[in-house]
């Protein structure tokens, strides 16, 4: 998996609302972090081991997308995206809350190993497509995220301009677009279910 994608940037506070919920400020331009590749991890059903000794393990549910071609500018969505799939963006919040404090980089955070575990890839059916069904995620059989693409603060072409303008962005390279509100704890134990309307993208359960 490591071996096909080449830069995993991430979008922080894409939902209104979920930045309330953590007490957040609105960004007014999109927040790009990164992850290292090592982070990725399949969500196949079966387990996905996290740390189980720095404090609360948050769920954060995406849509991410694999860029096919080198960005150039003026090119859509449409165009340079080929696949998309569904995501968690893990995060040791305990450890975010003491770093955000400090103004320190938010890697032991984000980027520990197994922070980004991902669906398999499926073909883009264009953004206008997937914004006509909502994702989720379940925990446990219970629905905690339920979020649509279209509620992002920044949508799929401005964060794809913007990230290709700031750092760069080409084949191989993977986005994670955002979360939307209902993000929580992890526990020993907990069976996660991602959809995309009525279909099941994968499923892992959590050892820590």
């Amino acid at each position: 998996m490591t071996e096909a994608v080449r830069n995993i940037y991430c979008v922080g506070r894409n939902y209104r609302a979920h930045a309330a919920e953590l007490g957040n400020d609105i960004p007014d331009q999109p927040m790009i972090f990164t992850k290292p590749t090592h982070a990725l991890a399949p969500i196949n059903g079966g387990e996905l081991t996290l740390p189980g000794d720095q404090g609360e393990i948050h769920y954060e549910a995406e849509l991410v997308l694999h860029i096919a071609k080198p960005y150039i500018e003026g090119i859509q969505v449409d165009e340079i995206v080929d696949k998309y799939a569904l995501g968690i963006d893990f995060t040791l919040r305990d450890v975010q809350n003491v770093i955000k404090k400090k103004g320190q980089p938010w890697l032991p955070a984000k980027g520990f190993l197994k922070s980004a575990p991902i669906s398999t890839f499926r073909p883009f059916p264009g953004a206008s497509k997937l914004a006509e069904a909502n994702f989720q995620l379940r925990q446990n059989g219970q629905v905690v995220q339920n979020g649509n693409i279209s509620n992002m603060i920044f949508d799929l072409q401005t964060i794809i301009d913007y990230i290709a303008m700031h750092y760069g962005l080409g084949a191989g390279d993977i986005i994670y677009t955002g979360t939307p509100e209902g993000v929580g704890p992890v526990h020993h134990g907990d069976r996660l279910e991602l959809e995309w309307g009525e279909e099941v993208f994968g499923a892992v359960t959590i050892n820590i």
